[in-house]
């Protein structure tokens, strides 16, 4: 049994950005990033063959996470006619008989991490993928039993990828986007601390409480080393606040307890066919290849 998880705010995004012509409802409304998220999962199912699939999204963009920092992300800047897209693309996920998990308290990144935790050893469970390219997910990879697939790019990661395309181990992702920033998700990390420098010290010493106060310590060849160390030492509490906001939940709660209750039994054909209309798209509702009635 293979697992796909998939980042569905992410394909919303990515849909309503994309370069092609905006689609509209026979009502005026924009639904391009709905429809563009319809073809993606229709392409994962048909084309690419996935069985088990659970898709997640960000039902409000606001998390936990903003009670511990003012300057986490927010709806701030997502503009309005995507933001009213989110809860349409539920029903239509549900529509096409997937199982969609809107994130409230949590984020769509920690229903993943969640799924994948629970069910990487579950018997019958061969491998899981978590379909998205961001960077917060590959905290989760393990060995090659739980990869990141950048199904855009046609790229997947392993553990040995992570390592490759990072500088660091899945379990030292927490702390090097503590270090070095996430700009996407609204917190800066600490001056001077770059990629390639946190590469360097974590690719050894693994996680922030393992580098020592004393810089001669470290054993790692890196430039200003002694100034790194001091802004470290003088902002270590944002560093550790940073790295909790980095690191992901995994107790989110996810109705399901069997990865079984994940299989894609086929598109709701009354409620699909009505959502295409609904869309003013007739060719979509042709597009499952299997349905439940």
């Amino acid at each position: 049994m293979q697992l796909h998880l998939v980042d569905a705010t992410y394909e919303l995004f990515r849909a309503h950005y994309s370069p092609r012509p905006g689609t509209y409802a026979p009502d005026g409304r924009d639904v391009g990033a709905v429809v563009g998220l319809l073809y993606t999962l229709l392409t994962l199912l048909r084309d690419e063959g996935a069985t088990h699939v659970g898709c997640a999204t960000d039902h409000v963009i606001r998390s936990f996470r903003n009670d511990l920092y003012g300057g986490y992300k927010t709806e701030a800047g997502v503009p309005a006619e995507l933001l009213s897209q989110f809860p349409l693309a539920e029903r239509a996920m549900e529509a096409l008989g997937l199982v969609v998990w809107p994130m409230v308290e949590f984020e769509a990144d920690d229903a993943m991490a969640t799924a994948a935790a629970r069910w990487a050893e579950a018997p019958g469970v061969d491998r899981v993928w978590i379909c998205t390219p961001d960077k917060d997910l590959a905290q989760c990879v393990r060995s090659d039993r739980i990869v990141m697939r950048d199904r855009r790019r046609e790229r997947t990661l392993d553990e040995a990828g992570v390592v490759a395309r990072w500088g660091v181990r899945p379990a030292s992702i927490p702390d090097y986007l503590a270090l070095v920033g996430d700009s996407a998700d609204g917190f800066p990390g600490l001056p001077g601390w770059g990629a390639r420098t946190a590469a360097a010290v974590l690719g050894r010493l693994e996680h922030i409480e393992a580098i020592p106060a004393n810089v001669g310590e470290w054993h790692v060849d890196v430039r200003s080393a002694a100034t790194l160390n001091a802004t470290l030492r003088a902002q270590w509490s944002d560093a550790m606040l940073f790295r909790r906001l980095a690191t992901l939940e995994t107790d989110a709660p996810l109705p399901q307890r069997d990865p079984d209750e994940l299989r894609w039994r086929g598109a709701r054909r009354t409620l699909f066919r009505a959502l295409c209309d609904e869309l003013g798209q007739a060719r979509l509702a042709e597009r499952p290849h299997l349905w439940q009635d």
